[in-house]
């Protein structure tokens, strides 16, 4: 039997699983969408041939729920969708620090849930998305979250105690990591060059060492180590970063980040 997908709160991130459920071959009958303007429901009915429809509707007729509405908008559409919620559904939170419990307590007894971790390389099918079962959830509900989030980058399973974790590394990852190139292009700039030079030289060589961390199978010690000579400019680099703390301080980031996906968990905004 076909199964019908509905993507709750189509923004940035929703629209680009419907597109990968598109590409991956599902039928646009097959997959609803629901948006709080009508000007966006309309956009995304002409873009890709899907039907737009209520939050209502959407839970009635499809199997699958993807929920991607941020965290604080997350108890108004369970308000909204659990009395249209029948037990035997699918609902995926994408939401960051809401756990399976909190869903499970609002919906019908026996709900599958599954919660999801992507983070905005999802745009350019490069996401990394980490995936956790509630309780009721089975290993088919997990291979169907897999299905959804597959065509738009990696999935990684975990248990749901390392989802904080995950968040605080995976789904905020990218932020670092445009914090870094934005310094080094401003280190460029003092160094003599003009912004584009620097921007295109720092964004080519991230490219270029992701590639080699994620194909080589190396670990990042000896892959910095093979551009490390002695006494030569690398070394030199790399002791002022240890001098000012850079490590340390990423530790301290990531401990700050997932303490407040933790906080968001138990209600604080």
């Amino acid at each position: 039997m076909t199964q019908r997908v509905a993507v709750l709160g189509t923004g940035k991130i929703g629209e680009a699983l419907v597109s990968g459920l598109l590409r991956a071959g599902k039928a646009p009958s097959d997959v609803l969408v629901t948006a709080r303007r009508p000007e966006r429901a309309a956009e995304l009915r002409e873009r890709y041939g899907v039907e737009a429809v209520s939050n209502a509707e959407a839970a009635k007729s499809a199997d699958t729920l993807i929920l991607t509405v941020k965290p604080q908008d997350m108890g108004t559409l369970l308000e909204e969708l659990a009395p249209q919620v029948a037990a035997d559904k699918l609902v995926i939170s994408g939401a960051a620090g809401v756990p399976t419990d909190w869903f499970e307590e609002r919906l019908a007894p026996g709900t599958p849930v599954v919660r999801v971790m992507t983070n905005t390389p999802v745009l350019v099918d490069e996401a990394m998305s980490v995936i956790s079962a509630g309780s009721h959830a089975t290993e088919e509900h997990l291979l169907r979250a897999e299905e959804i989030f597959k065509p738009v980058g990696r999935t990684l399973r975990v248990p749901e105690s390392q989802q904080d974790a995950a968040t605080a590394l995976s789904g905020s990852g990218p932020a670092y990591f445009y914090f870094l190139v934005e310094a080094m292009t401003d280190a460029g700039i003092l160094l003599g060059l003009p912004r584009t030079v620097a921007a295109e030289l720092i964004v080519q060589a991230a490219v270029g060492a992701s590639v080699m961390l994620r194909d080589s199978g190396e670990h990042p010690v000896k892959l910095r180590e093979a551009v490390t000579s002695p006494a030569g400019t690398t070394i030199a680099a790399i002791r002022e970063l240890e001098n000012h703390g850079v490590r340390a301080a990423l530790l301290s980031a990531l401990e700050a980040a997932r303490n407040r996906s933790q906080e968001l968990a138990s209600g604080g905004r």
